[in-house]
């Protein structure tokens, strides 16, 4: 760690900001996750949407092993005043190599979120019931993911939303969560954002082309277009995909805002419920 990216983290875990930061995300995850939900779409336990009545919707970016496109992301984010959500595994959290991109994403204010310590397959690809971790497995996988960031000064407490590895999950993991104090979400189903995490040689493989026309043929599809979409995309993926779909992003910013989208923060598109 760099001497200025030391001073960074003793700042935001020092100082009168980082505590009255602290009470405010804590409110307000309080509040997120104990309201009666009324304008957000639930599936499975895990909160899908915000307020499909509203044109607000929130970037979220997972990580895992890759990272790529880190830099390039947080340029295009910063540049339109943008605030995404990260959701890191323990695995991310704990590279060397990525700990001055986690270290920026927290100086520029963007949400960092838990994404499973070691991203474990919660339940059977083909019947979502079959879980394949215990209730112990789970709770000792979550909280190594906390650990991790509790290094960065991101506690539970600020940070109230977990989103499932792989996004598949049940009920069970639902509740298990929930149990914990923690609220799961997951990404809006419809588009195909998150296939751009694909390369050439699998059967799903999608180019950046295509993911970028689907998004926006759903939104003029449909009548609530993305309102309240939480819109999935990775923050690195495999060198065998060469179409990377992030150097699209700030495109995509683009249309968004010229279709009259507020493209927000978490707290805010989901405190709407």
């Amino acid at each position: 760690m760099s001497l200025a990216h030391e001073n960074i983290l003793k700042m935001v875990l020092s100082s009168k900001l980082f505590r009255l930061s602290f009470f405010a995300f804590m409110f307000i995850g309080i509040s997120c996750t104990s309201s009666n939900k009324k304008n957000l779409s639930m599936l499975h336990g895990a909160i899908v949407r915000g307020d499909s009545t509203q044109n607000k919707l929130t970037l979220v970016f997972t990580g895992d092993i890759f990272a790529d496109g880190t830099e390039h992301i947080r340029k295009v984010l910063k540049k339109h005043e943008i605030k995404g959500a990260f959701f890191f595994t323990g695995n991310y959290y704990r590279n060397p190599d990525f700990e001055k991109s986690i270290l920026d994403l927290i100086e520029d204010g963007h949400y960092l979120g838990a994404h499973s310590d070691r991203h474990l397959l919660y339940c059977d690809w083909e019947n979502r019931d079959s879980l394949l971790v215990s209730n112990s497995e789970f709770l000792t996988d979550l909280e190594a993911n906390y650990k991790e960031m509790r290094r960065f000064g991101i506690s539970k407490d600020q940070v109230p939303y977990y989103l499932p590895p792989y996004e598949w999950y049940n009920k069970t993991i639902a509740e298990w969560t929930s149990n914990t104090g923690l609220q799961l979400i997951n990404m809006t189903h419809g588009t195909l954002s998150h296939a751009d995490y694909t390369s050439p040689e699998m059967l799903n493989y999608r180019t950046s082309k295509e993911i970028f026309s689907n998004i926006l043929n759903f939104e003029r599809k449909n009548t609530s277009g993305l309102n309240g979409f939480l819109l999935l995309m990775h923050i690195g993926t495999d060198p065998k995909r060469k179409d990377k779909f992030y150097y699209h992003l700030e495109d995509l910013i683009l249309e968004l805002k010229s279709r009259k989208y507020k493209i927000t923060g978490i707290h805010e598109l989901l405190a709407s419920g």
